[in-house]
C-alpha cells in the first residue's frame, strides 16, 4: 500500500547549511533545502554544480564539512542507520553482479535491509516495473532498458520513504527513457515515495519534477517548479536555461540570496 504522510507540505528531507571542500574545489558552498513529501524533485545543475556531493551526503559515503541533514526530523549525524534504512538510492552507473540472476541480487538487498517475506515482495515490484518473467534470468542477459528497472526495483526493495534517483535514464534511447520516466511517476504515486532526482536531461525534467532546485558552482541558484523558474528568469526552457548557465551567462531574473 502507497505510504500516507498526514500532511503532505511538510518536508520529508531537510538540509541546512551543507558544505563541503575538496582541497581548493568549494564543492558545497552551505547550501539550504527542503524536499516535500510525496513530491519529485530534480536536483539539477551543470557539470559540477554539486550534485553528485550533495547525494553522496544525503546516503553518507561522503562526510560534509558543516550543515545538517535531517529525514523526518532526525539528524543523519545522531542516527545513521535509522536514516539510511529509510533511503533507497538508484543510478545508472552502479552495476549489479552480471554473473547474478534477478532473484539472487534482490534477495541479497532484501536480506540486508532485513525485509520480511522478500520472495512477495520481490514478485510485487517486478509485476509494478512490468518484468514479472525475469526472476530466473542472469543480469548479463537483460537489456539496458531492463537493467534500469531492475535497479529500481533494488532501490525499493525495503520500502524506503526516500528515493534518491542519480540520472536513471542515462544512455537510455528516447522510447525506453520515456518508459522509464512512466515508471518512476507510476512507482512515485504507488508507494508514496518522495523522490530527489537528478538528470541532465531538461525536457525529462519538465515532464517528471514537481520542484527543481538548481545549483551551479555549489550554490543554488533557483529553485521552485520549472513553470516558474522559466517565468522568473524568461527562459524559453529548461534547457535553455541550463545552456545559459552552463555557459557562465547572466540570469535577468531574480537569484537567490544566497548565491
Amino acid at each position: 500500500m502507497p505510504r500516507m504522510d498526514a500532511d503532505s507540505s511538510q518536508p520529508v528531507v531537510c538540509v541546512r547549511g551543507l558544505a563541503k571542500r575538496f582541497g581548493d574545489i568549494q564543492a558545497l558552498a552551505g547550501i539550504d533545502f527542503d524536499v516535500p513529501a510525496a513530491r519529485i524533485v530534480g536536483l539539477l545543475g551543470p557539470n559540477g554544480a554539486g550534485k553528485s556531493t550533495t547525494l553522496h551526503c544525503m546516503l553518507g559515503v561522503i562526510e560534509p564539512d558543516a550543515g545538517t541533514i535531517e529525514l523526518r526530523g532526525r539528524s543523519l549525524a545522531t542516527h545513521r542507520q535509522h536514516i539510511l534504512a529509510e533511503i533507497g538510492f538508484g543510478s545508472a552507473s552502479v552495476s549489479l553482479p552480471q554473473n547474478l540472476t534477478v532473484n539472487e541480487n534482490l534477495i541479497t538487498f532484501g536480506r540486508l535491509y532485513g525485509v520480511r517475506d522478500i520472495r512477495a515482495r520481490i514478485a510485487e515490484l517486478l509485476e509494478m516495473v512490468e518484468l514479472p518473467d525475469v526472476g530466473d534470468r542472469v543480469l548479463s542477459r537483460l537489456s539496458t532498458g531492463q537493467i534500469i528497472r531492475i535497479n529500481l526495483t533494488k532501490a525499493l526493495i525495503h520500502r524506503p520513504s526516500v528515493l534518491l534517483l542519480d540520472e536513471p535514464t542515462a544512455s537510455l534511447d528516447p522510447d525506453i527513457a520515456d518508459k522509464v520516466r512512466t515508471l518512476i511517476r507510476r512507482i512515485q504515486r504507488h508507494e508514496g515515495v518522495t523522490v530527489l532526482y537528478t538528470s541532465h536531461n531538461m525536457y525529462e525534467v519538465e515532464q517528471l519534477c514537481d520542484r527543481v532546485i538548481f545549483l551551479n558552482r555549489g550554490r543554488i541558484i533557483a529553485r521552485g517548479s520549472p513553470q516558474e523558474i522559466l517565468q522568473q528568469f524568461g527562459s524559453e526552457s529548461m534547457e535553455s536555461f541550463f545552456v545559459q548557465v552552463a555557459r557562465g551567462g547572466e540570469l535577468i531574473g531574480r537569484q537567490e540570496e544566497d548565491a
